[in-house]
Order: C-alpha cells, then structure tokens, then sequence
C-alpha cells in the first residue's frame, strides 16, 4: 500500500512540476499528464497501478463530476443571453449529427458492422469540459461572449446526448428485443428532466442553506464538494444525467453571489485541477501504447473525419439561424476539443463484454491526442488568425474578500502601478476615483507607507485599496495595464474614438463625413448595429458604415452602450 502511495504521489508531482513546460512548448498541460500516465504503464510503477476498467470508469465519473461541478459555478449566467440556446442546440442536433457523420466514416475506415460503427462515432462526439475549460483558461483567451459562453454552455452540457446514444446503440447491439422509438425518447427525456430537475433543487437548496451557515471556513468548499457529489449520485441511481445536475447546481451557486464564493472557487480550482490530473494520468495507465499501434492510421483517418468535417458540418447546420458569423463558426468548429469523456465513454463497450470492445478505447484514445496535439496547441492563435480574441482587460493582482458587514460586500484589491503610465511620479489630485472606496497603504518596494492625497505614485508601486464590487472595473483600468500584441491593444482594437451608442447617424455624418443614407439618419449607433448584426451584440461586433468600421465597445443588459470608432 505505502508503495502504491509512493508512485501514485510521484506520479502527481512530476506532473505537477512539467506543467510550466506546457505552457512554454504550447503543449496543453492535460496531454501532458496523459504521457506521464503512459510512460509509468510501461514501468515498474505502471505495474504497482495498474488501472482497471471498473476503476478508471468510477475515477471518471468522479473527476468528471468535480470539474463540471467548478466549470458551472464559474459560468456567468448573463452569458446564457447569447449563447444558451446555440449551446442546446450543439449539445443535441449537433451531437447527432457528429456522431452520424463519424460513424459513416467508421463503418467505411474500419469495416465494421453499422451499428459498431455508429457507436464509436456517438463515443468520440462528445466535446469535453474539462479539456475546454483547462485550455481556455490556461490560454488566458478573451473571446467575444458570443463564442466563449457557447464553448462553455456546450461542453458542460453535451455529455447527456452523448451517454444517451451510447447506451441506446448497446442496447441495440446486445439486446435480442432492441427498444423501440418510445422507450428511447422516454429514456432521453428522463434523463435530461431529471438531471435538470436535481441540478435546479440542489442549486437551490445549497444558495440559501450557505448564508445561513457559521462553520469554519474550510468547511464551506467541502460541504459544496459534498453537496453536488450527492446530488450527482442521486441522480445518476434514478437513471438521469448527473452530469447535467452537477453543472447546473454549480451555475445556481456560483451566480448567488454568496460571500464564501471566492474561497469556494479557489479551493474548487485545486480540486478541478487535481481530478482532471489524475483523470488523465489513470487514462494513461489503462491504455498503454504498445498495443494501439496497430490502429494509429485508421484512428488518424477518423479524426481527421471528425476535425474536418464532421464538427464543422454539425456547427454550420445547428448554427445558421442564431446569426453566428463564419468567423465564429470556424472558431467554435475547431475547438470541438477531445478529453477524458470519449475514453470513458468507451468504457462502456468493455464493461458490456461487447466483441471487440478493445478497439473502442483504442480509437477514442487515438482520437484524443490527435484532438490535444492540432487543436489544442493551435487555440490562440486559431483565435487571433479569426480575429476573435479582445483585448485583455487590466484587473487587480490579488483580491480578498471582507466579511465585516452583513449589508456590504467590500474587498480588498492589490493594484500594481505599471510603467506606461506612472512615469514620471504623480499623486491622485484631479483624478476621478470611484464613490465609496479607501486606499489604505502603498507598497513600494519593502517599504509600506500610508497613503495620503501628498504621495506621489510611482511605477511599481502596489495599492491596497478597499471597495464594492462595482469599483473593481474603474479602479483596474486607473491603475493597472495588461501587456499585449500590438494588433490587441484597446485603442488599435477598438479605434481612436470612443461614442456613446445613442448618438445618430447624421452626428456621424457631420463630424467625420460619413456617408449615411437619409431615411437612417435618425437612427442610433445601438440600433443600427444590432440591425446589422441580426442577434444580440457582444463586445468586439464590428459593423462597417460607409468608409468607417463600428466595433462594440461596452454592452449592459443585452443593450449597446459605447461603441469604439475605426477608419
């Protein structure tokens, strides 16, 4: 037991360790724990952990559930305004129609029977959450809302449809009296109804059961942890998709605004980090290369059938009429990234002793580092070739919650002073800070010294300032600054000149000699742009008028506020 301790930590740390190597190469860290997992399978080590099917299908269903669990409580839910019925509709008919597609493919590449076929197409249709959240957020990419919170809402929520038609096609194959239409769409509707029904009553139920509560803080990731494993469990006995509950209890908590939210998160963080580590290094143990050779051109074929035709077909068919620009669709087509879902749902076929099950894992696992190495390596700059990346947005060094006051919710932000725009000294006299903020010291070095109206600020400095939640943004943008390519930085991005969004046309047409036409020329930026656009406005949206481009600058509730200005 101690050595099987002993390798499995070893194995933790040396992978923990190589993450920075990820970063620098462009490798996603996620492939990364996989070849550490492959390498120890052909040790000593791999001996001494040894994964089985049932175990590596059980550590899945765990670290999966975990990783859903922290992606929904950081998913917004201002971002299902654009992107949740795209999401729903990628995470159904898309699902179908990937695994349609692919599994014609399979039934041509590998010469297998139909329904075989189908099944290992229906395997690998699934995009994965943890790979998509772990790349985007390593990545450090800003996409448009648009894009972003359909990648987010999609890969959290597709795996329903995926489980769903995994399990009909094996029924199919190993049933005598395979079901009928009736009793599939009755099984996909339980599935989904209660998923969604345990999701919103755990949700619920621990949004208002959290402030109530005075335990040690420890205590309140734990109990969240506790919490959505139970409802997952619950759920996933009475035949409905836990995954789907899990994600959608995550959301319900993380959009309540609950005072612990921010030692929840980053507890969370570690927890999502450390299951999808050791998801990956169990994968690799299970599914050794030696003997996946045999396979690796048929394997190679299918996905190149999956990246380059059957995503991209399933997103322009599902998203055409939610005004998704081809830039967009594109984008959204090549992140249909492969992780751990595909190799666990290929546990299925082994777990139901079907003939040939083996070739299942072998193709999802082929399937997957190709996905890793040519989608996940090309992310950034797939999205700064599309044009669909923003400009980062400055943000505080390190924030911390106060929890002083039952009626305010204040924190303490650290700002580093940059160089840009804090040279040479200068104090804060003239300049507009937000209402209801202290700044209580500056850190100057090793020095600390109380600030006072007098001090002049310096680059390097670093401020303690105490605040609402609404000063965040205005404070971040005063005194911090994000480095950035050229093409991305704010004035190159959004333009020179910075209008509100209800000036007219004809202001346009008069300051800087516009041609717009006469029966618009009563017409607002706001209304002219989402006239154009043919769905709801994101920041970064460019419209052309005449010789100038529009680019949203600044949306509040679905509405545009500021637009930037470009020739």
């Amino acid at each position: 037991m101690i050595l099987t301790l002993l390798f499995a930590s070893a194995m933790l740390l040396i992978s923990i360790l190589l993450s920075p190597l990820s970063n620098r190469i462009g490798m996603p860290v996620l492939l990364l724990f996989l070849g550490v997992g492959l390498l120890a399978g052909q040790t000593q080590m791999g001996q001494n952990l040894s994964a089985d099917v049932e175990s590596t299908f059980f550590v899945g269903h765990l670290a999966l559930a975990i990783i859903l669990l922290d992606g929904g409580m950081r998913t917004r839910i201002e971002t299902f305004r654009v992107g949740l019925r795209p999401a729903l509709a990628l995470a159904t008919f898309g699902v179908v129609i990937t695994a349609a597609v692919t599994g014609l493919a399979a039934w041509w590449i590998l010469e297998l029977p139909l329904l075989h076929a189908l099944l290992i197409g229906t395997i690998i249709s699934s995009t994965d959450a943890a790979a998509v959240f772990a790349l985007l957020q390593n990545h450090g990419l800003r996409l448009n809302q648009r894009v972003s919170a359909t990648l987010e809402i999609e890969s959290g929520s597709n795996d329903p449809m995926a489980i769903f038609l995994t399990i009909i096609l094996l029924e199919l194959i190993t049933r005598d009296t395979p079901p009928g239409v009736a009793e599939a769409a009755l099984l996909l509707g339980k599935q989904l109804a209660l998923g969604a029904l345990g999701g919103l009553a755990g949700g619920w139920a621990m949004a208002r059961l959290l402030p109530r509560l005075d335990l040690q803080p420890a205590f309140y990731p734990l109990l969240v942890t506790a919490a959505g494993l139970t409802v997952f469990s619950v759920v996933y006995l009475l035949d409905g998709s836990g995954f789907l509950a899990i994600y959608l209890m995550g959301i319900l908590i993380g959009n309540r605004g609950l005072r612990k939210l921010d030692d929840i998160l980053q507890v969370h963080d570690g927890l999502a980090w450390l299951a999808q580590l050791s998801l990956f290094l169990m994968l690799g143990l299970l599914l050794s290369p030696h003997d996946k050779l045999a396979f690796v051109p048929e394997g190679i074929a299918l996905g190149a059938v999956l990246i380059l035709l059957a995503r991209p077909l399933s997103i322009a068919l599902t998203l055409w009429p939610f005004g998704f620009r081809w830039r967009e669709q594109l984008f959204i087509a090549w992140v249909g990234l492969r992780g751990a879902v595909p190799i666990v749902l290929a546990l299925f076929p082994l777990m139901a002793g079907l003939d040939n099950a083996a070739l299942f894992p072998t193709i999802a696992f082929i399937v997957v580092i190709m996905s890793l190495l040519l989608q996940g390596t090309t992310l950034a700059r797939v999205a700064r070739w599309l044009k669909l990346e923003l400009p980062a947005e400055p943000e505080a060094m390190r924030r911390l919650s106060l929890e002083w006051s039952m009626e305010q919710n204040h924190r303490v932000w650290v700002f580093e002073l940059d160089g840009e725009h804090w040279t040479p000294a200068r104090t804060l006299q003239g300049v507009k800070l937000p209402g209801n903020i202290v700044i209580s010291a500056v850190l100057r070095g090793r020095e600390l010294l109380p600030w006072t109206s007098e001090l002049k600020l310096q680059s390097g400095d670093r401020l303690a300032v105490i605040g609402n939640d609404e000063a965040e943004k205005p404070l971040a943008r005063l005194f911090s600054s994000v480095e950035s390519i050229p093409a991305l930085k704010e004035r190159t991005f959004f333009g020179a000149f910075e209008l509100n969004a209800n000036i007219e046309l004809a202001a346009l047409a008069q300051n800087f000699g516009v041609a717009v036409p006469p029966d618009q020329a009563e017409q607002q930026l706001s209304e002219y742009i989402r006239e154009r656009l043919h769905t709801a406005p994101v920041v970064g949206d460019r419209v052309p008028l005449g010789a100038i481009e529009l680019v949203v600058k600044a949306v509040e509730a679905g509405q545009v506020t500021r637009v930037g200005l470009k020739f």
